[in-house]
């Protein structure tokens, strides 16, 4: 990768670009594990579906806000980051990203060859893989999709990070829903510019969601409620379009 990352510091946030002006990443210097931007918030509408996912993939680290948050968050989680730029992963410290462990991993590689051949099935794969010009082509494509559902377990949950309403998300969209027979939703992060895109192995994970949607909220820990609260009436809604018609 030639994209070299930059680093902007204010009073109160440490943020990351590459090439451009749109920020990848954003920390809160005052709680670095804080979910400060929103698509990231509603990235964890996962947890509705399995609040407790053992394998987790993730295709792009940036400033590694997910990555900490998972990391603390949900201890169950086993984690293998691939990130494809080497400049990005070596400001993991600038951002407070623990050191790899028995439980945490980040390579550098390649994240749609290394789903092609995965090591293991990952009950959650996270895809939030951007240039400075936008999503790689890699992780845009039918062939990339259909290798994301064959490395899910039986119980998996994929979720990605698209930019949105262009050609480019309404084609990511339209193969997704190839991919996954139609078991898939769409919530738009409540800052604009970003659509969070679900699919599930199985179709029976959304349709459980939808029904038990108040049950399975109310066994959210409180530092899930509270990073969901206010994306939840948003992912309420698309479980609830996405049922199967009676």
């Amino acid at each position: 990768m030639s994209e070299r990352p930059q680093l902007h510091r204010n009073r109160q946030t440490l943020s990351l670009s590459l090439d451009s002006s749109l920020i990848q990443s954003c920390m809160s210097l005052s709680d670095p594990d804080e979910l400060v931007l929103d698509y990231t918030r509603t990235m964890m509408g996962f947890l509705l579906l399995n609040p407790a996912p053992r394998t987790v993939l993730m295709i792009g680290l940036g400033g590694g806000s997910m990555l900490k948050y998972l990391y603390r968050h949900v201890p169950s989680a086993d984690l293998t980051v691939v990130e494809i730029n080497q400049d990005v992963i070596d400001m993991r410290h600038d951002f407070h990203i623990p050191n790899d462990d028995d439980r945490l991993r980040i390579l550098c590689a390649d994240g749609a060859a290394f789903v092609a051949s995965p090591p293991c099935r990952y009950d959650l794969i996270l895809v939030d893989g951007f240039t400075g010009a936008g999503m790689p082509e890699a992780l845009c494509s039918r062939s990339f999709y259909q290798r994301c559902r064959e490395a899910l377990s039986p119980v998996g949950v994929l979720v990605a990070n698209v930019q949105a309403d262009t050609t480019q998300s309404r084609a990511i969209g339209q193969r997704l829903t190839k991919a996954f027979e139609g078991a898939t939703l769409q919530v738009e992060s409540d800052e604009g510019g970003n659509d969070i895109m679900t699919a599930v192995a199985d179709r029976q994970l959304m349709e459980d969601a939808a029904d038990g949607f108040g049950e399975r909220w109310a066994k959210l820990a409180p530092v899930h409620q509270q990073t969901l609260a206010v994306t939840s009436t948003r992912l309420e809604r698309a479980l609830q379009k996405g049922r199967r018609a009676p």
